[in-house]
């Protein structure tokens, strides 16, 4: 059996183990844990926990899964777009509609079935079978720069400067509406939505500080482009805290209008542009950044 150790944040103090279970290991769904839980597969302080145990802060949290539950991940020979590589790391510039890691549903055609390919057995296992070498993620329809670990060295350096957010994160954005500030900041704690469990929303309960940086770019009337520098890396952050302030991104059918003007979009107009960190082994601070995609070019000349 694969075993996974959890500690859990006071954000989730008084929380259901299932919901909590849930909503830190989304890639296996809450049907699967409570079996697990059922099983006496999952223990709290050592000892046997049951479905209807609150979460404490800081519980030391063990879940047994199963071996013949992790899928066996294959290599696939799928072109990709590095913008920089070397021994410890590379850094690519992943495309729209490719999923970055597997999951229910998408256990081909992912970012680390292209790595592994690429990579051969060089990425990094800190993160289990399903993540070999992934650090930090960005959505499926999210384009942009994304850094990868080949190694536990560098895996544990970027995880580290992730927590403390010295991790440059850059995105460009289109938005509905015309902006009224030129500048500004986003505060606002951000959770898992309280009914739509596949949303995420602001000021909810065991909410998680979050913080969004943007600068106007440029107006369009209707529509305003912007860049969004986080200073956090919540799940969704950049959609949900746009939407929040009224001008959620265009495309994005999830948080903002469900029917798009530009029927041939797919999904929201985000594109991270520029990331830059210290590398892991040189100590060199290091910034690249990912060229705007095609259909991101289009978009801005057509509006």
């Amino acid at each position: 059996m694969k075993q996974l150790c959890l500690q859990a944040e006071t954000s989730y103090t008084g929380e259901r183990i299932d919901k909590y279970l849930a909503e830190v290991m989304s890639d296996y769904s809450r049907s699967f844990l409570q079996k697990q839980l059922k099983d006496g597969n999952v223990t709290v302080n050592g000892k046997k926990a049951k479905a209807s145990y609150k979460v404490a802060e800081e519980d030391e949290i063990t879940v047994l899964i199963p071996d013949n539950l992790e899928p066996d991940i294959q290599a696939e020979d799928i072109p990709l777009e590095i913008l920089y590589e070397d021994d410890q790391l590379l850094v690519v510039n992943k495309p729209k509609g490719m999923v970055v890691h597997p999951s229910a549903g998408h256990y081909s055609g992912t970012l680390v079935n292209a790595l592994m390919y690429h990579c051969k057995d060089q990425l990094s296992g800190i993160n289990g079978v399903l993540r070999p070498g992934i650090v930090h993620r960005i959505d499926m329809d999210t384009t942009g720069a994304l850094v990868v670990c080949k190694t536990d060295t560098a895996h544990q350096s970027l995880a580290e400067q992730l927590k403390v957010h010295s991790i440059t994160r850059k995105y460009r954005a289109i938005v509905h509406g015309n902006m009224k500030e030129d500048e500004g900041t986003i505060e606002g704690d951000i959770g898992r939505h309280p009914t739509e469990r596949k949303k995420m929303a602001v000021h909810v309960r065991n909410g998680k500080p979050a913080v969004t940086h943007y600068r106007v770019l440029e107006r369009f009337g209707s529509y305003t482009y912007v860049e969004c520098q986080l200073e956090t890396g919540r799940t969704h952050q950049i959609r949900v805290h746009m939407s929040s302030i009224g001008h959620p991104l265009l495309g994005d059918a999830v948080y903002g209008p469900k029917k798009c003007p530009f029927p041939n979009l797919q999904g929201q107009t985000l594109h991270a542009m520029v990331l830059g960190f210290v590398h892991p082994v040189s100590g060199e601070y290091m910034e690249f950044t990912a060229p705007l995609p095609g259909y991101f070019q289009k978009l801005l000349k057509k509006i």
